[in-house]
C-alpha cells in the first residue's frame, strides 16, 4: 500500500488477501477439477421434487447404515464413539462407521483457520467462496482417509495381522467411498435440491431411529439378573407380566441401570417438547436506517439462533479426543502423558469403555 493513499475497506481486504492468506486457498485450485461436485440448480426446485430428493438421500443413508463392512474380523471390541454415535450419525461396523464426523471436523478446522487469519477469504468474492468450499471438501476427504486408516490400524476391526493387508486396504477403501457418498449427499441437500442440510437430516434420522429402538427393541441383553429385553417398553411389560414381584418389576422398569428405562424415555420426550416450545421464542431488535432518517424496523433473532451446531461441534471435538485417547491408552497404557489425555475402563456387562480420568473424562 502506498503511504498516504486512501483505501476503502473492500480494497484493503482484497490487497491484504492477495499478500497473505488467500494464497493458501489458491494452492488447491489445481485439485478443484478432481473433487466431486453437485452443480447448483439452474431453476427453482419445487417442494414435491425437494421431498423426493430428500427421501432419496435418506434412503441411501439408511441403506449404507445397514451394510456391514466387508473384511472385518470382529467389531465387538471397545467402541470409543459409543456415546457419541447418535449425534455423529454413525453406525458401528457398517459403511456409515464414520458418519458425519469428517464433514463436521473439516468445517470446524476451516472456520478456526479463517478466524485465526491463516486462511483469508473475501465473502463478497464468489471465487473465494468456491475455493473455500473446495478446500473444506478436500480437507474432509483427507480426514476421511485418515480416520479410516486409524480405525484399521488401531485394531477396532481386529488385528491387522489377522485381517491381512488386502482386507485392511479394502476396509479403508469402503469407509473412504462411504465418506464420499456422505459428502455428496450433504452437498446435494445444501445446494437446494433437498430440504435443509444433509447433516441435520442424518442426525435427526439417527436420533429418531435410536429412540424407537431403545424403546421397542425386541432383542435381549445379558445383565446380572439374567436375560432382559433391550427395549424399555417391552422390558417393562415383560417384567410386570412375568415377575411375581410386581412392585420390584415396576421399579426396575423406571430405574434399571443395565439398559434403557422408562425414566430416560420420558425425559427424552420432555426435552423434545421443551425444545419445540422454546424454538418459537425470539427477540425483536430495533434497527435504524442511516440513509433514511426516522425510519425504523425490527430484526427478529431466535432464542435458538445457533440451532444444534454447538452440540455438533462439541461432539466432533469430543469424538476425536476420545478416539486418539483410547488409541494411545491401548498402545502406551501407564504412560503419564497418555493418562493426562485420558484413562479408560471397560464396563462389566456391555464391554464399552468409559473415561475415568484425564482430559477425556473432564470434557464429558
Amino acid at each position: 500500500l502506498n503511504q498516504g493513499a486512501v483505501v476503502g475497506p473492500g480494497q484493503y481486504r482484497q490487497k491484504t488477501a492477495a499478500m497473505g492468506g488467500v494464497k493458501i486457498l489458491h494452492m488447491i485450485r489445481p485439485a478443484m477439477c478432481l473433487l466431486p461436485e453437485v452443480e447448483a440448480p439452474d431453476k427453482r426446485i419445487m417442494f414435491r421434487e425437494k421431498v423426493l430428493w430428500t427421501s432419496i438421500c435418506l434412503f441411501v443413508f439408511l441403506v449404507c447404515s445397514q451394510i456391514p463392512v466387508y473384511g472385518i474380523v470382529t467389531s465387538k471390541s471397545s467402541d470409543p464413539f459409543y456415546w457419541l454415535r447418535v449425534i455423529m450419525a454413525s453406525n458401528r461396523g457398517t459403511l456409515m462407521e464414520l458418519g458425519i464426523s469428517p464433514i463436521v471436523t473439516s468445517g470446524m478446522v476451516m472456520q478456526l483457520l479463517t478466524g485465526a487469519g491463516i486462511v483469508d477469504m473475501d465473502q463478497n468474492s464468489k471465487q473465494d467462496r468456491n475455493l473455500f468450499q473446495g478446500a473444506q471438501k478436500l480437507l474432509g476427504i483427507v480426514i476421511t482417509i485418515g480416520e479410516a486408516g486409524a480405525y484399521v490400524g488401531s485394531g477396532m476391526y481386529g488385528d491387522v495381522a489377522d485381517i491381512g493387508t488386502g482386507n485392511a486396504f479394502l476396509i479403508v477403501m469402503q469407509l473412504f467411498l462411504a465418506g464420499m457418498v456422505v459428502l455428496c449427499l450433504d452437498e446435494l441437500c445444501t445446494k437446494g435440491y433437498g430440504i435443509g442440510s444433509g447433516v441435520s437430516l442424518f442426525i435427526a434420522t439417527n436420533v429418531c431411529e435410536t429412540i424407537v429402538w431403545k424403546a421397542f427393541a425386541p432383542t435381549t441383553i445379558t445383565t446380572a439378573k439374567g436375560q432382559e429385553f433391550e427395549g424399555a417398553v417391552i422390558a417393562s411389560l415383560h417384567g410386570i407380566i412375568s415377575r411375581p414381584d410386581k412392585f420390584g418389576a415396576l421399579r426396575d422398569a423406571f430405574y434399571r441401570g443395565t439398559g434403557p428405562n422408562l425414566v430416560s424415555l420420558m425425559a427424552t420426550v420432555l426435552v423434545f417438547f421443551v425444545v419445540i416450545y422454546f424454538q418459537g421464542f425470539r427477540v425483536d431488535v430495533q434497527v435504524k436506517y442511516n440513509n433514511v432518517r426516522g425510519v425504523t424496523g425490527s430484526y427478529p433473532i431466535k432464542l435458538f439462533y445457533t440451532s444444534n451446531m454447538p452440540i455438533i461441534l462439541q461432539s466432533a471435538l469430543v469424538s476425536n479426543i476420545y478416539f486418539f485417547s483410547q488409541l494411545l491408552s491401548r498402545r502406551f497404557k501407564g504412560n503419564f502423558l497418555v493418562n493426562m489425555v485420558g484413562q479408560w475402563q471397560e464396563l462389566e456387562y456391555t464391554g464399552q469403555s468409559v473415561a475415568v480420568g484425564g482430559v477425556a473424562y473432564y470434557i464429558t
